[in-house]
């Protein structure tokens, strides 16, 4: 591989991951302006997520976790599958449903950062990453694959187990 390419492998995670990453930090602690656990777990409970606190903590650590191995180039294509179905998630729960431009909060962005998670599988961290370093090499058709299957498996479990949240004496009153 020559160094050029090692470089744009480089940028690839560390523009994936470190955008990521945060957003899961925000979710667990509410740093960075975010919410913090009690919200978001109040959040996915009103997107159907049960139970939503453990929602709540895999969601955050799923998008600090996988934001971190792609960032670290460390076990690439698990990082990626990490990235890849959270985010699956984030579209079939809430993005997916406003539209295609980011402005209106919808799919476009975190379906770009699944595609570079993705790509970083397919092509591996490169050699500025904790993969090269240790000798694990992970990459290729397999790989990529391998990490959209399990990250489509996990996905469809979690979204195939929603229930809609249970009506509130407000919203019950409007209804009738």
């Amino acid at each position: 591989m020559n160094a050029d390419l090692d470089v744009g492998l480089l940028v690839l995670r560390l523009s994936c991951g470190v955008i990521l990453a945060p957003h899961g930090l925000q979710k667990l602690f509410g740093w960075f302006d975010g919410p913090g656990l009690d919200r978001t777990e109040a959040y996915f409970a009103g997107l159907g997520l049960r139970p939503p606190r453990a929602h709540a903590v895999l969601g955050g650590l799923c998008e600090f976790g996988g934001g971190l191995l792609l960032v670290l180039g460390l076990c690439t294509p698990l990082g990626s599958a990490v990235v890849i179905g959270t985010l699956m998630v984030a579209v079939g729960t809430v993005a997916g449903k406003r539209g295609w431009f980011a402005n209106t909060g919808g799919a476009e962005f975190p379906l770009t950062l699944c595609l570079a998670a993705w790509a970083s599988a397919f092509t591996g961290p490169g050699r500025y990453s904790l993969d090269h370093l240790i000798g694990l090499d992970l990459a290729g058709i397999a790989a990529g694959l391998a990490a959209l299957g399990l990250a489509a498996a996990a996905a469809l479990v979690t979204l195939a187990t929603r229930r809609p949240p249970a009506a509130t004496d407000e919203q019950t009153r409007s209804t009738t």
